[in-house]
């Protein structure tokens, strides 16, 4: 799809940091709201009080009356990297603070669905001799979990939900609720990660530990610790990078580039070729988080929680490996229904024709993989785009994926109360949103969207934009900007790594790998340069080599055999 490269705009006041920052990076972070020096002081200092998150109180009570009475904790995770993250941080933080005994619970994607439901609490109660009096805890789930909180209750379990999903009109009445998203939280940041929340329900235990004298008989632990794996969790799903979570995710890289990350992490970087010392956000999205996702969508993902819980390097490589293996295969499913799925778009006419809001579904789809395949999709069309899978006979479970000027889930309860019979269960955010419906209701579903769809966008939101930084002069693209570029972020979602675009001179291109491209690019003034294009169009890839190429790159910093060079990643490109 052809896409409108666009510049964002740069405040006046850009010139304010000028003097901290090279003003070229100055430029950047004005255009993405940073206007004030102290802004970038990305200290643990510079982190918001854990009090100001509603029910931090009753949570912290619970958790201290846990420990004081040595009752029996379960947690119980969610099947992604920040379900798994949230669930080894406090699975092994509570240990450290002096918790007697502590299980963890992870649901079966297909048996059990997302979240706490009546059977996982039942799975808890199996991992305890006696669940009465014992504390349940979700991570990253729960804030939907009516009948499954229920039913721990009955079971004899006291309750806490910590969670970062929206709610819904009601939320389930468990003992404590700790969400930045539930009405009356005054917390700063509504975007932190499940792992976010679990991080700050520790640093509020750790405090009221004080307060009590705990440490005087037992060791206190450094919370910092565990910061490798809120950064891990945070980056993996993919919640904006406002001020605390760019705070929580550049103290947990530096901590990883020192090697003291734990074993399961440079394990699974190791298996990724990945150097922890160089580490990047882009390194735990793209290469760490899949890899522990992937167990989630095709395995269970407590071998990814038992690799970031391993205590012994033999032990993490044993896990690093099995998920690594378990990620090819999840590639190879994913590739396989990517076909499918643009085989169907051609059917649906990839044109004017084409619904805006977009459904698709075949019976063979994996529903562990039914999310990428809806974010491939999205990024190839730009519109709401929602995948379904059979879960089990007559049932379907979908993922969505939206773009700018769409609020997914608001969405879909707009579609639900207009069709009130139609879905059996929603939930999740902005921009990715999951369903559960009956097969038969797939039809319905599809017009059904696609109206709302409508009715909540108009046609210039469908126009794809690729937003960019301006152009560079050749005297401006050298490596010692590659590198300040790479050291500003932490980039990621809603803070995106800076863009720049061109118009070049082709010299040559050559394939990579069967499907990637290596470009030799003249500037328009002069300067000669190699880049990279990962997965482009088909027409770059097989067609005639362009001339002149207008291309949205990212300064690279290509560390190869013991030497830094400059490199182009091009993002988007068309032929001039």
């Amino acid at each position: 799809m052809k896409r409108q490269v666009c510049q964002r705009e740069v405040p006046s006041q850009a010139d304010v940091l000028a003097g901290s920052v090279p003003v070229r990076l100055a430029k950047i972070y004005a255009a993405r709201g940073i206007l004030d020096s102290t802004d970038l002081d990305l200290s643990l200092q510079r982190l918001p009080s854990p009090q100001g998150l509603r029910g931090m109180t009753e949570a912290v009570g619970l958790l201290v009356e846990a420990l004081e009475q040595k009752q029996s904790i379960v947690i119980v995770a969610d099947f992604d990297a920040d379900g798994a993250t949230s669930c080894a941080l406090m699975v092994s933080a509570l240990q450290a603070l002096g918790a007697d005994e502590v299980q963890f619970v992870v649901p079966d994607r297909a048996r059990d669905g997302y979240g706490l439901s009546p059977n996982v609490a039942e799975a808890a109660a199996a991992t305890l001799q006696d669940p009465h009096g014992a504390l349940l805890i979700t991570v990253d789930n729960g804030i939907s979990s009516h009948a499954g909180v229920a039913h721990a209750q009955a079971l004899g379990f006291k309750v806490l939900i910590t969670d970062h999903h929206l709610p819904g009109d009601t939320v389930p009445m468990a003992e404590a609720l700790v969400n930045p998203n539930q009405s009356g939280d005054n917390f700063p940041s509504k975007a932190l990660a499940g792992v976010g929340v679990a991080f700050y329900v520790l640093l509020g235990l750790r405090a009221a530990l004080r307060e009590r004298g705990w440490f005087s008989t037992h060791p206190e632990p450094n919370l910092a610790d565990w910061l490798d794996l809120v950064a891990l969790g945070t980056v993996a799903d993919l919640v904006p990078l406002d001020r605390v979570n760019r705070i929580l995710v550049a103290q947990g890289i530096a901590r990883i580039r020192r090697g003291q990350a734990r074993a399961g992490i440079r394990a699974l970087l190791e298996v990724g070729k990945r150097d922890a010392a160089r580490l990047v956000a882009s390194d735990l999205g793209f290469t760490v988080g899949p890899r522990i996702n992937a167990a989630g969508r095709l395995d269970s993902m407590r071998l990814g929680v038992e690799c970031l819980l391993a205590d012994s390097e033999q032990a993490a490589r044993w896990h690093a490996q099995q998920l690594d293996q378990i990620n090819h295969e999840r590639r190879g499913v994913e590739q396989r229904m990517r076909t499918q799925a643009e085989a169907a778009l051609r059917k649906l006419h990839l044109d004017e024709d084409l619904p805006w809001g977009v459904s698709l579904f075949q019976e063979d789809w994996h529903e562990g993989v039914v999310g990428l395949v809806a974010g491939r999709v999205k990024e190839q069309i730009h519109r709401p785009v929602v995948v379904f899978a059979e879960v089990q006979p007559g049932l379907l479970k979908g993922s969505g994926r939206s773009i700018p000027g769409l609020h997914l889930r608001d969405a879909l309860a707009t579609l639900n109360a207009r069709h009130p019979d139609m879905i059996e269960r929603f939930g999740g955010h902005a921009m990715a949103a999951g369903l559960t419906l009956p097969r038969a209701q797939f039809a319905g579903f599809a017009s059904a969207f696609d109206a709302v769809v409508r009715t909540q966008m108009n046609a210039t939101d469908l126009e794809g934009v690729v937003w960019t930084d301006g152009a560079l002069g050749t005297v401006e693209m050298h490596l010692d900007l590659a590198q300040a570029l790479r050291d500003g972020g932490p980039w990621g979602q809603a803070f995106p790594e800076p863009v720049f675009a061109d118009v070049f001179q082709v010299s040559e291109r050559r394939v990579v790998g069967d499907q990637h491209l290596r470009w030799q690019l003249t500037h328009r003034e002069g300067g000669r340069f190699e880049a990279i294009h990962f997965n482009p169009p088909a027409e770059l890839l097989q067609g005639p080599v362009p001339t002149q190429l207008q291309a949205a790159y990212r300064l690279d910093v290509n560390h190869w055999q013991g030497r830094d060079r400059l490199q182009l990643c091009v993002e988007y490109a068309e032929p001039v």
